[in-house]
């Protein structure tokens, strides 16, 4: 199987499955002498942890993880660098009679017929719980992101259609930490947490749209043509289970608007380059602007729901009900936060190494 990894020179190959042995990654090209210990990894495993509030599912995992190599006396040593969370609190009962009747909205049919052989277990490789790979890979990105004074920030701005309004910028980080959706704007807040337990009191689940902003990243990064960092950007948020549409600044608004009202003039604040607006959301051409880089993303909703849906037994060729058991989220949007920001993280510590902005060796 392919596409397990992500990055040129930084790279992160995940591995693992929802009801596996273990799950982690392996992350390889960090540059030797970064400051790196096992709490770097669990606080951000901790942010996207199942369990922690009414809106999550109630599996139970604790999610410690385990650093087997790659770093030497506190810090990297320039060597893979591998990380490892075992599964303890799987129950694969659930799964067994329906390995034969694909879960609609899900990957069962499709990876079946890719593969032909399909862990039905939580959907195995295809699980959202994979995404422990991502934020282990993540946390390390985020330390090298941190060297050159770099923050991502991910939150919920939608859920459903409870829209929050905008928030200054220097007041995301504290807002969305103290409520569990994750949200910066307090009052919708409390309105898209009803939302999602109403949602699930009926069975149902329920979508929204997760932004990203990149903080302080410099101008220049990024390729033209093939390499553009918008589009490497885009899909690797799309490469994360149940986003299906992303966009970049203004993204798809843009194509209401005239050129004069598009376009970003540029303008010297402190001697440096800078412009009035932002509606590229700090890429141009492919190419970093040096303004904050501003991405979102659209989450469906959970497709795993408790509401009798149709569907088709692929050994008798004949129509079927399904009735999916389990534990789920109600909500994807609050903890694929944590996943979009490593994401995110990963793709600009690898940029950043290919651009000569990190030594690809030794800090």
């Amino acid at each position: 199987m392919s596409g397990n990894s992500i990055g040129k020179i930084f790279t992160v190959t995940t591995f693992g499955s929802s009801h596996g042995t273990a799950l982690g990654a392996v992350i390889d090209g960090c540059p030797a002498g970064l400051e790196l210990s096992t709490q770097d990894i669990q606080t951000e495993l901790d942010k996207r942890r199942p369990g922690t509030s009414k809106i999550t599912t109630s599996r139970n995992e604790m999610d410690q993880v385990k650093l087997v190599s790659g770093i030497f006396e506190g810090k990297t040593d320039g060597t893979p660098i591998t990380a490892l969370v075992y599964n303890s609190d799987m129950d694969s009962s659930a799964y067994e009679n329906i390995k034969d009747t694909p879960r609609p909205g899900h990957g069962d049919y499709t990876w079946k017929a890719r593969y032909d052989v399909y862990d039905y277990r939580g959907g195995g490789r295809g699980s959202g719980r994979v995404t422990i790979g991502h934020v282990i890979g993540g946390a390390v990105a985020k330390k090298l992101l941190n060297t050159l004074n770099i923050k991502v920030i991910s939150h919920v701005t939608q859920v459903g259609t409870i829209k929050a309004d905008p928030v200054d910028v220097n007041e995301l980080e504290t807002n969305i930490n103290q409520n569990a959706v994750r949200c910066a704007d307090l009052e919708a807040a409390e309105r898209m947490e009803a939302e999602i337990i109403e949602t699930k009191k009926s069975g149902d689940s329920i979508g929204g749209i997760v932004e990203t902003v990149v903080l302080n990243p410099p101008a220049g990064l990024g390729d033209p043509i093939f390499g553009k960092l918008d589009a490497e950007l885009a899909g690797g948020l799309m490469g994360i289970g149940s986003v299906k549409g992303v966009e970049i600044g203004l993204g798809f608004k843009s194509a209401e608007l005239k050129g004069s009202q598009m376009n970003d003039e540029f303008l010297i604040e402190t001697n440096t380059i800078k412009t009035r607006t932002n509606h590229s959301g700090g890429i141009l051409g492919g190419i970093t602007t040096g303004m904050p880089i501003n991405i979102r993303m659209a989450v469906k909703p959970t497709p795993s729901i408790s509401l009798t849906q149709k569907t088709v037994d692929t050994k008798s060729m004949e129509s079927k009900d399904i009735l999916i058991q389990g534990r789920h989220d109600p909500c994807i949007c609050p903890r694929v936060t944590t996943v979009a920001e490593a994401t995110v993280s990963i793709i600009l510590a690898d940029q950043l190494i290919r651009a000569g902005y990190i030594d690809p060796c030794k800090l």
